[in-house]
């Protein structure tokens, strides 16, 4: 049973639907957020995706507002008009689903997601794309996503999976086991052949007025931080320089 959804104020509310125009569009005003919401009809000017993430945002925010009188008839309009889309667009994403700020979704079409799984700020995703859930096993569950994640056309994660900060998932890719930070991931089964990161692939972090990640630590960069997962990952697994390139990965889970 999923629990209760925490109360979502309208300040919160108009956050969310700022930065996710700002990573599809590079725009924060209310002209071009509407300008998306009312005229959006699959052509390249404006943005399905950010339609359909305004809708998504304002179903969960009418769902936990009070008194439940006033609100919930709103609430049920409200997810007509988004159900509405759902159907158009090819795209199940519940409102119940937690996701960070800054979501982008590059082409609308064919995506599911299960409603349990927690994905973070600034994810990038494709067409195509599952997270979904394992109802058996040692993963049983759903994935939780971290920050700045790329998840190429097709990619499908499955089950009680933890997926890093600045992780690239690659066209196709099948992740069933956890992904560490920085890691890019291919193939079937999913293995990590570098340890790039999303970095050229996640654009626009940078929100107006909105505080910055502070760094990793004093003196180091993310790609400096990357650098030393990467070392202590073949360290671990007792993998070369030369056994970590793309012919010769091993799969992530061994």
């Amino acid at each position: 049973m999923l629990e209760p959804l925490p109360p979502m104020t309208f300040v919160q509310l108009r956050e969310l639907w700022r930065v996710d125009l700002y990573r599809h569009t590079g725009q924060t005003s209310w002209r071009h957020l509407l300008s998306h919401v009312l005229f959006s009809d699959g052509g390249e000017r404006f943005s399905d995706g950010v339609k359909y993430m305004f809708h998504l945002r304002l179903c969960r925010y009418l769902k936990t507002r009070r008194p439940r009188v006033l609100f919930w008839p709103l609430y049920r309009i409200a997810m007509r008009v988004f159900t509405r889309y759902k159907y158009k667009f090819g795209c199940s994403i519940p409102h119940t689903t937690s996701i960070g700020r800054g979501f982008y979704i590059g082409h609308i079409r064919d995506i599911v997601i299960n409603e349990r799984a927690v994905i973070g700020e600034n994810c990038n995703i494709s067409q195509g794309v599952t997270i979904g859930q394992a109802n058996r096993g040692r993963r049983k569950g759903t994935p939780v996503i971290g920050r700045n994640v790329y998840i190429g056309p097709g990619a499908k994660i499955v089950g009680a999976v933890h997926v890093g900060d600045d992780v690239a998932i690659g066209a196709n890719c099948v992740v069933t086991d956890d992904v560490p930070d920085h890691a890019v991931v291919v193939g079937v089964p999913g293995r990590v052949i570098s340890f790039e990161g999303s970095a050229g692939y996640v654009n626009r972090t940078d929100y107006p007025g909105v505080q910055q990640e502070e760094p990793v630590c004093e003196g180091m960069s993310r790609r400096s931080a990357g650098d030393l997962v990467s070392a202590l990952w073949m360290v671990e697994r007792g993998v070369t320089r030369e056994e970590r390139d793309p012919a010769g990965s091993r799969h992530y889970g061994q």
